[in-house]
């Protein structure tokens, strides 16, 4: 078996897309001829302290030439130069998004990051993204040719159709409370529609970004919306899953994702989907199953909200298509198998 090392900062059991994509393709890479050992990296990146950049410039420089390290882009685009040219094994990396297209950086640190990451790629033998909209972004920005990116949809788990139905509309939203994610407008869109008989409950880390949840918890407290928005926070899979079968809409209007695993997680519930026109969304949704807005716009936003809520036969339509669709999404097994090829190609 080809021996593989999987570089991954902070805590895999982190609840992100990220993390979880992580996991599970490293738990099904030996059924596919890779040996997997998992390489904890310092949990500080992508900002991490010059101590924890030192001990990861460590961990990694004592990888054997004769296995294949696969580093987490997490980790991989903050990397200094001298660190990657004393790495002697194969690299591979595992890039969701570039990092400086990350949401609520500022120019001058989006354009040190992007060109941290550049310089860093150029030292991978091979990368794998997400989905085809990634790959594109890469060689557009001249961070990678085509030849060397693989491109690893994340699988899709089959689930119950939501039941829904209840007054008054739930409307589901999951991801991380970070600025990405687009939560602020969500909350800015329901806002004027306070006429409308809606419940909103919003899942995903609060620890991410503290700041942008005091933000946003604000926002909440100033529309007098707390008794309609929730901020669950994290939640196991057991509360997501009652969560997921009493919605009746998904709505998440991020401003950019790599691929949008939340997104394909609610198209398998069969739940009708309103999202930003952003990233690998539309890619990920198709225009059957939900209705796009552009980035930013509450407006537009409440206006979609406004038509569903209002509409069962609308809602129904997208469900339908939505489910269908569904059936059709790549599983873990897939991710796995292309990843796995990736390896075997830059292998010793």
């Amino acid at each position: 078996m080809t021996q593989l090392y999987f570089a991954i900062p902070g805590d895999i059991d982190t609840p992100t897309g990220g993390y979880v994509y992580d996991k599970r393709v490293m738990a099904l890479l030996p059924a596919f001829g890779i040996a997997v050992s998992h390489l904890p990296l310092p949990a500080g990146f992508p900002f991490p302290s010059e101590t924890e950049r030192d001990e990861t410039c460590r961990l990694l420089a004592q990888i054997p030439s004769d296995a294949v390290i696969l580093i987490d882009g997490l980790a991989y685009g903050a990397l200094p130069e001298r660190c990657l040219a004393n790495i002697s094994a194969p690299i591979v990396v595992m890039l969701h998004h570039p990092l400086g297209l990350e949401t609520g950086l500022d120019e001058q640190e989006s354009r040190r990051l992007l060109a941290s990451e550049q310089a860093a790629l150029s030292f991978a033998r091979h990368v794998i993204v997400t989905s085809p909209v990634t790959a594109a972004t890469l060689v557009e920005l001249g961070f990678a040719d085509p030849p060397r990116i693989s491109v690893a949809e994340p699988g899709t788990e089959q689930a119950a159709r939501a039941s829904g139905g209840a007054d008054p509309c739930e409307i589901l939203s999951v991801g991380s409370v970070v600025p990405r994610k687009g939560h602020d407008v969500l909350v800015a869109a329901l806002a004027k529609i306070p006429h409308r008989e809606w419940h909103s409950t919003i899942v995903g880390s609060l620890d991410r970004d503290r700041d942008h949840v005091c933000r946003l918890q604000r926002q909440i407290e100033e529309l007098g919306l707390q008794d309609r928005i929730h901020l669950a926070g994290a939640l196991d899979s057991e509360a997501l899953d009652d969560y997921c079968r009493k919605a009746d809409i998904f709505a998440l209007p991020s401003r950019y994702e790599g691929y949008g695993m939340a997104f394909a997680a609610a198209l398998a519930r069969g739940l009708p989907i309103v999202a930003a026109k952003a990233g690998a969304v539309p890619t990920t949704v198709p225009p059957e199953a939900g209705i796009f807005v552009p980035p930013d716009d509450a407006q537009a936003l409440s206006e979609a909200l406004h038509a569903l809520i209002g509409d069962r036969g609308l809602r129904q339509q997208l469900s339908d298509a939505a489910w269908a669709h569904a059936q059709t999404l790549p599983r873990w097994e897939d991710a796995a198998r292309i990843i796995a090829g990736a390896i075997r190609k830059v292998a010793p």
